[in-house]
């Protein structure tokens, strides 16, 4: 797979966000590109500039480290961002054997059920580098209860095509804008992989805010932070999420929700507790009367 084009447009985009007032540099004149020129660039990461153009033209097979450090340093690349340039000059280099394998289909250990299952108070669910939901905890369950709802659970399609997102997530924007920029980590990691293809061209395709959001070439990583819900049935909930990579298992994570004990969140989760514990119930009532 040739990502030259994927190397360009991050370059471009990394360079137009950078003005010269950031970089040091006299300004003279109208400019008419936004950002820094390419030789600006090339001067503060000490190469030609045209070494700096073969690379903003896609070429990074063979480019070493130091390389990519001055350059990650020169565009002001923030830790993800660098992670991310390290990630496409891995693909560039990459050999036509890898080429042809297919990424193993990703499956949750037993024991890591176990751990997500038993977080009761805690909504906690393991998700693949597609923001598909593999497993959840009845918590996790009844907080993205309209997520569950797609088959597979899918939080980027939910974000992107079901307009019941923007009420489950206040800060939609955010929300989607972080969305897009997993993803766009995860293309230049994986970039074999078809699902995940598939996935961002269906997005690109039905989605016009994702396609814009995927144009920006912005990237992200979950990691630690918090989020708002308004969910259909407790209302609004502002809760603490930790996200973790699980050790051997290449692509999954687990992220699990909690909130400070004595807290408005903490009373909604309770309450959210107790709206999934009869909604089981009916089900299991309705169930019965099926069977009967």
């Amino acid at each position: 797979m040739d990502n030259r084009a994927e190397v360009s447009a991050f370059l471009k985009s990394r360079r137009a966000k950078i003005t010269p007032e950031q970089a040091g540099m006299p300004v003279y004149g109208q400019r008419r590109v936004p950002g820094l020129r390419r030789g600006e660039i090339a001067m503060l990461a000490g190469m030609s500039v045209e070494y700096y153009t073969r690379l903003e033209r896609g070429n990074l097979g063979g480019v070493s480290d130091s390389v990519l450090d001055a350059l990650a340093q020169a565009l002001r690349l923030d830790d993800t961002e660098r992670d991310h340039l390290y990630a496409l000059a891995r693909a560039a280099n990459t050999g036509p054997a890898r080429v042809r394998r297919r990424p193993k289909k990703a499956t949750v250990r037993p024991s890591v059920l176990r751990i997500v299952e038993g977080l009761h108070d805690q909504p906690a669910y393991v998700r693949n580098n597609r923001m598909d939901l593999l497993a959840a905890n009845p918590l996790a369950r009844a907080l993205l209860s309209e997520v569950f709802e797609m088959e597979p659970a899918n939080t980027c399609r939910f974000v992107f095509l079901d307009p019941r997102a923007t009420r489950l997530y206040p800060d939609w924007e955010r929300v989607a804008r972080d969305g897009v920029g997993v993803l766009r980590v995860e293309v230049a990691k994986n970039p074999y992989d078809r699902e995940l293809s598939n996935l961002i061209g269906e997005l690109s395709t039905r989605s016009d805010a994702f396609r814009t959001l995927w144009g920006t070439h912005d990237v992200h990583v979950f990691t630690e932070g918090t989020k708002r819900f308004h969910h259909p049935a407790v209302g609004e909930i502002e809760l603490v999420h930790e996200s973790l990579d699980l050790p051997g298992e290449q692509g999954l994570s687990i992220t699990v929700y909690s909130a400070d004990p004595s807290t408005p969140a903490a009373d909604a989760l309770k309450l959210l507790a107790s709206w999934a514990a009869s909604q089981n119930r009916d089900a299991a009532a309705s169930q019965a009367d099926t069977e009967h």
